[in-house]
């Protein structure tokens, strides 16, 4: 099914979003923020181009102001991510059994368990073909690939048939009131799932640029329900502001 002309340009405007936040980004790095092909991202990124928004460049696209060789914003945030996925992973305990959904963030922190024997269940399809230390056991949801997330009806049945003491979720972004937004509407009946099927703690890991203002994205993503104390791992570039006002909302807020 074609995607309508509203969501088209509300992902688009969001694209833009990111990119002026970035300076510099590559387009692997929308595919995997925005969970679409990487065709999509090409047809976007010229059409956003046409319209004098932004400089598409060799394997990505760049603000109209964007000086080559100034430090690139979107570095930075993946070097707070790889913060992040590090703590997360200290987290782990020896033996636990743990949900990560298709967050890049999340599954990076498998890299830095060390020695301790971890039972995971994820539909993050990019685990497939990746090589995990033996103590890493890696047990895939099944289901429809789409871009790099398993989802559909077997992807469900199989979280549900299973539980874990703790869950590691990414997401495209938090509010300031608490709200936790997915780009992929199939992918919040899966997270709600894996959040239902946790035993004790559940883990939010979102940099600094997915911390956002209630009123400051105009998308039509849903939000994913929780009724469980939630905890926030973020980076010390996050916004003090919104960070008050998630606590406030009862969140725990954990900064790397």
């Amino acid at each position: 099914m074609k995607n309508s002309k509203a969501n088209v340009e509300a992902r688009q405007k969001n694209i833009l979003q990111y990119v002026r936040k970035a300076g510099e980004v590559n387009s692997y790095d929308l595919v995997d923020e925005f969970k679409i092909s990487i065709m999509t991202v090409r047809r976007d990124l010229e059409e956003l181009e046409q319209k004098h928004l932004l400089k598409r460049t060799h394997g990505g696209a760049c603000t109209l102001d964007y000086v080559k060789g100034s430090k690139s914003l979107s570095k930075n945030i993946r070097i707070c991510r790889d913060l992040i996925s590090r703590y997360a992973s200290s987290l782990i305990k020896d033996n636990d059994r743990i949900f990560i959904n298709g967050s890049r963030t999340a599954l990076k922190m498998l890299e830095y368990v060390g020695n301790k024997n971890v039972t995971v269940y994820t539909n993050n399809g990019l685990a497939f073909g990746r090589k995990f230390p033996e103590n890493v056991s890696i047990h895939m949801t099944g289901g429809e690939l789409r871009n790099h997330i398993l989802v559909g009806d077997a992807t469900m049945r199989n979280i549900l048939d299973v539980t874990a003491n703790k869950t590691f979720i990414g997401c495209w972004a938090v509010y300031d009131d608490g709200a936790f937004l997915y780009n992929i509407p199939n992918e919040i009946g899966i997270n709600e799932a894996m959040i239902s099927r946790t035993t004790e703690d559940l883990y939010i890991l979102a940099d600094h640029s997915k911390l956002q203002r209630h009123d400051n994205l105009e998308s039509s993503y849903g939000s994913c329900i929780y009724d469980r104390k939630v905890t926030l791992i973020t980076d010390n570039q996050a916004d003090a502001e919104i960070i008050e006002k998630l606590r406030a909302s009862g969140i725990e807020i954990i900064i790397v």
